[in-house]
Order: C-alpha cells, then structure tokens, then sequence
C-alpha cells in the first residue's frame, strides 16, 4: 500500500523566499509541508500523486520568467494552477558570526538572486567571487554548516534565524521594488469563479507564418478579453519554433472566456490550459466581495424577470 500523499511539497529547503510566501497562506501553511530541492521535483511529486498541492515560483518583477517552473507546466507534467501569491522580495547579505563585509572573498545564491543583486556586489564587493546555489536557503544552510570565515551567501531574513547566520547588509536587491509570484499547482481540479480571476495558457502554433500570433491575440480583442501577460517560450522542437503563454483575467467557468478558448482549440495548433485561479492583488479580496454582491443582485434580477414568464 503506498503511503498517504503529503498536503503539500514546496521548493525547499526550508527558509527559501517560497517558504515564506506559503507561510502567508495559512490554509496551505497548517498542512504537512514537505520541502523539496528543486522545481521539478516538487512538480513531478504532485504530478506522481507523492504530494497533493505543489508550491513554487513562477515570475520575478527583475528577472522574469522562472524557465523551471513554467517549462515543466508546459512540457513535463499536467497540473493547473490553484492560485497566485505575490510577495516582495527583500534579499540580505549574510555571513558566519564574527565575519566582516571586508573579509567576504566568495558570495553565493540562486542564480536569480544574485542576478538581482549585481549592483551591491559590483559596489561593495567587486573582487568577490558569486557562486550558483540550488536556492537561496541553501547557501545559506551550506555556509551555516562550513566554518568559512570569508564566505556571504544573500537569502531571506528567515534563512539567517533558520542556520545561524548573522546579517551583514540588509535590502540588498537593485530594486526595491523587487516581488516574486508563487503559484500552488495540484492534478486535475479548477478553483470555481470568485469574480476576480485569471487564466493562464499556452498557445501552439499551426506554423510560423505572417500573422499567426495576430490571429490569436484578434481572438481576445474582439471579446475585450484583458492580457496581462504575453511570452514567448522556445517549444525545444527546434531553431524559432515558439509557443506562447498568455494569462487573462477571467475564469474558464465565464462564457466569454470559454468561446474564446474552444475558438483557440480551433484554430491553433494546440492550446493547453493551465488554470484559472483567484487573480492576487492589494485589492484582490475587496474585488472578490463586490463581485459575489453583483452576481446576487443580478440573481435577483433574473429571477424576478423569470417569474414574469406566463
């Protein structure tokens, strides 16, 4: 008999900047977490039936796209997105106990971290060598398990508390307006509509020819269906062979967002559907409150026109 499924798998190890945005769910974060190393391997758990939700980052404000996350939804494994959790990202500079920022000769990270980092390190630590980390709790963890005296990992505050660690320089991201956006992923259920929601997919190609992404983008115009984001993503079939990912606000369960994708199933070459889910946002809640309000008066109204039917 195989052993229960854990709730649920996120991209670990524990401290990661995931770690702190599923703490911000607290539905998601009183189940049995279970960290993972990598994204793919939190994707293929769930998609394996090991985990029942999966939890891991998507996009970042400065560096785009997470390539593991979105290609895995793509290409390796079929799950839909559950919902999106935006979170700020402040990124700090972290060493052993009694290590000064002048003895710091080595800095290490995730790649995307350090990425958003390169205009501290190019100012305060310019002779440092960066090295790629799995994420950016585990360089803290590694450095935190070595005795270097002249070693700095940059991770979340949690990290530091979690491995012993001491803050050399808070806020060291480029920007400080740096978030990430963190999707929980589970096997074959949608979320039902909450009025505030968006639609991620992606659209294939029948060929590369003039207009074809005309063509889909006229599919959204003409049912005033709003893009929020559009990219391009190499198919790994060949040289300029793309696909593109397109979110929408809307819900599959709304009609107009449903015409519009049986159209797309048409047309296209392929399109897969990858979720729709309750849309983040400062204003997210209060947008999903008026929208039930409205729904029940429009309720209302129909059924007090119904009952006029002779």
């Amino acid at each position: 008999m195989n052993p229960p499924a854990t709730p649920v798998a996120y991209f670990g190890p524990q401290a990661t900047f995931t770690q702190e945005a599923l703490l911000t769910q607290p539905d998601l974060a009183s189940a049995g977490l279970r960290p993972l190393g990598t994204i793919t391997a939190v994707l293929e758990a769930v998609a394996r039936g090991e985990a029942a939700l999966g939890f891991v980052p998507i996009e970042n404000a400065i560096e785009g796209t997470v390539s593991a996350t979105i290609d895995g939804l793509i290409f390796d494994v079929d799950l839909y997105i559950q919902r999106e959790v935006v979170m700020d990202i402040h990124l700090h500079l972290m060493a052993r106990p009694g290590v000064a920022l002048g003895d710091i000769v080595q800095v290490s990270s995730y790649p995307h971290a350090l990425a958003q980092c390169q205009k501290f390190l190019a100012r305060e630590l310019p002779g440092a060598e960066q090295r790629a980390a799995n994420s950016t709790a585990d360089a803290a963890r590694v450095l935190g398990e070595s005795d270097s005296d002249n070693g700095a990992a940059i991770a979340p505050r949690l990290a530091a508390e979690a491995y012993g660690l001491s803050i050399l320089v808070e806020d060291v991201e480029d920007h400080p307006e740096n978030q990430t956006r963190f999707v929980a992923v589970a096997h074959g259920r949608v979320p039902k509509p909450t009025g505030h929601d968006k639609t991620s997919l992606v659209c294939f190609q029948k060929a590369d020819h003039p207009g074809s992404l005309h063509g889909m983008l006229g599919q959204f115009a003409a049912r005033n269906i709003n893009l929020t984001k559009l990219e391009s993503r190499p198919t790994k079939q060949g040289l300029g062979d793309y696909c593109f990912v397109i979110d929408i606000s809307g819900h599959i369960g709304d009609e107009v967002i449903g015409d519009c994708l049986r159209e797309l199933h048409a047309s296209v070459a392929g399109v897969k559907f990858l979720g729709s889910y309750p849309a983040a946002g400062a204003h997210g809640v209060e947008q999903r409150l008026r929208a039930d309000a409205a729904w029940q008066a429009a309720d209302q109204w129909l059924e007090g026109l119904r009952s006029s039917i002779a």
